[in-house]
């Protein structure tokens, strides 16, 4: 961010040969203290100007407010320390002193003050109005305010020009790079690197750090800028597109930005916006596109989808595959969908993926679940798995990894897990209604008259309906057993010797166990 103009610093107000003035002493000054920007140029002979100051200005006095040196107590240091002491408080960069005014030169006591705190202390000869000074100063600050509004008029447009150029996007981060000389990055929707300038212009740590960060900023989905430090590197982000559809950030390698760095990057904002905006009604079309083929893969005939993923993507994962279901929230998720683009452009014939009727649908090569994985660590999704199979069986692979997601518990869930449970434990809430149903009787006649149907009705089904085996279980005779269970058909107007009654109430108890 080079301007032609002197920036308004004490340094460049001492070069200016016309004002002829001379710097007291550099030894005691700390490293850039000529540097700092001065905001104005004051004059004061008050004993305590502060009330009347303003942070990083430079102070011009004749020192009419200090002893003269025919006075008593001329050489007492306190009160020019005190003085210097309440500037540098304040915050003032510099001191001048106007010599053959009220005296002939600068007092000792006061250039050992200034020595003491640091204070740039410089001599403004009789020939040179504080006037003069202040102009200077003043001079300074339009010509840096000029210069700057030129540059960013210049950056602007070479900004425009970048953007015509046929990886616009790329174009316009290389040039933001350039006009601010530093490092500038641009990350997709999925949290992904996707442009940087200069290349691997960070450390892996610090890019690492970043792209946390980052993903963050896109997770929580809001229009947003913000500031950050990565050890010693300061950030700025600023992200891209709407509220709740974010289409990446852009992060510069700097801290607060002025005015006119500030205006330069929102129009490079504005700019990358429209373009990832221009990019949805192709992310929308190739979306559907792939939805279809998920149908056309569900009716049994992968034909179509296979010579469709050649021609657009690479081929479909080769045989046996897995297939995946997450939950239907994912779907409507645009980072998810655009991190499994880069990862299936980067894998070609490593993954395909498509929206489903209640998620999305992913096919990976079985023994390849790095998509899968990074999809759960990346967003808070939960995915079902089917069993490994092939293309024949995508239907009922695609029905597993259903169950598969809404039985399991954790975010990745096999089917094979799920199905070792048994086909009792998909029983739903309303499987277990009808069992308390068919078992109410039972519990009735149990609570009324104290006996002990529901359990003796349990240990003999468990007991492959062996009344030997029920009564040892049980601690009765058999005799009792057989009368227990006599019972239990005369209250439930149902017969024990059917095996479609039996069947029926082993299910009702195993569901209620649940």
């Amino acid at each position: 961010m080079d301007t032609a103009a002197d920036a308004p610093t004490l340094r460049a107000l001492l070069a200016r040969r016309d004002l002829g003035l001379t710097l007291a002493d550099t030894r005691s000054l700390e490293p850039g203290a000529l540097d700092r920007s001065i905001r104005w140029v004051h004059s004061s002979d008050l004993s305590d100007p502060t009330p009347f100051l303003s942070e990083g200005l430079v102070l011009l006095t004749t020192g009419t407010q200090f002893p003269r040196p025919e006075d008593a107590g001329a050489d007492d240091p306190e009160p020019y320390r005190a003085y210097v002491h309440r500037l540098a408080a304040r915050g003032v960069v510099g001191l001048g002193f106007g010599t053959e005014v009220a005296r002939p030169g600068m007092p000792p006591a006061l250039a050992d003050a200034c020595r003491d705190e640091r204070m740039p202390l410089f001599e403004v000869p009789y020939r040179t109005p504080f006037i003069a000074v202040a102009r200077a100063n003043a001079e300074a600050i339009a010509a840096e305010a000029y210069a700057r509004r030129s540059w960013a008029l210049a950056a602007q447009r070479a900004i425009a020009l970048a953007a015509l150029r046929p990886d616009g996007l790329g174009a316009t981060v290389a040039e933001l790079a350039k006009q601010l000389d530093t490092w500038v990055g641009m990350f997709d929707a999925a949290g992904e690197l996707s442009r940087e300038h200069p290349a691997g212009g960070l450390d892996a740590g610090t890019a690492a750090d970043l792209q946390r960060e980052v993903t963050g900023v896109l997770h929580r989905g809001a229009r947003a800028g913000s500031s950050l430090r990565i050890g010693d590197t300061p950030f700025t982000l600023q992200t891209l597109g709407r509220g709740g559809r974010l289409r990446g950030v852009i992060a510069i390698a700097a801290g607060d930005l002025d005015q006119e760095g500030r205006v330069v990057v929102t129009a490079v904002i504005g700019m990358a916006g429209l373009a990832l905006e221009q990019q949805q009604g192709l992310s929308r079309a190739r979306g559907a596109l792939r939805a279809g083929l998920v149908q056309s893969l569900l009716s049994g005939d992968p034909a179509l989808a296979r010579r469709t993923s050649r021609d657009l993507w690479g081929p479909l994962p080769s045989p046996p595959i897995v297939v995946g279901l997450t939950d239907a929230a994912a779907a409507r998720v645009e980072g998810i969908a655009e991190l499994l683009e880069l990862r299936a452009e980067e894998n070609r014939g490593g993954l395909f993926f498509g929206r489903g009727d209640d998620g999305l649908v992913l096919v990976s090569p079985a023994g390849d679940g790095t998509a899968v994985r990074e999809l759960v660590e990346r967003f808070d999704v939960r995915v079902g798995l089917s069993n490994p199979t092939g293309y024949d069986g995508f239907a009922a692979a695609l029905s597993e990894a259903r169950v598969a997601r809404d039985r399991g518990a954790g975010p990745i869930t096999k089917f094979a897990e799920v199905s070792a449970s048994g086909v009792l434990s998909a029983l739903s809430d309303d499987a277990r209604a009808l069992a308390r149903a068919e078992l109410a009787p039972l519990s009735e006649h149990d609570t009324a008259h104290g006996t002990s149907l529901v359990e003796t009705l349990r240990v003999w089904l468990d007991e492959d309906c062996s009344h030997e085996a029920s009564a040892r279980a049980l601690g009765v005779h058999r005799h009792t057993v057989r009368t227990r269970l006599a019972l239990v058909e005369r209250v439930l107007g149902r017969e024990l010797a059917s095996f479609a009654t039996r069947a029926e109430l082993w299910a009702a108890l195993r569901a209620l166990e649940d």
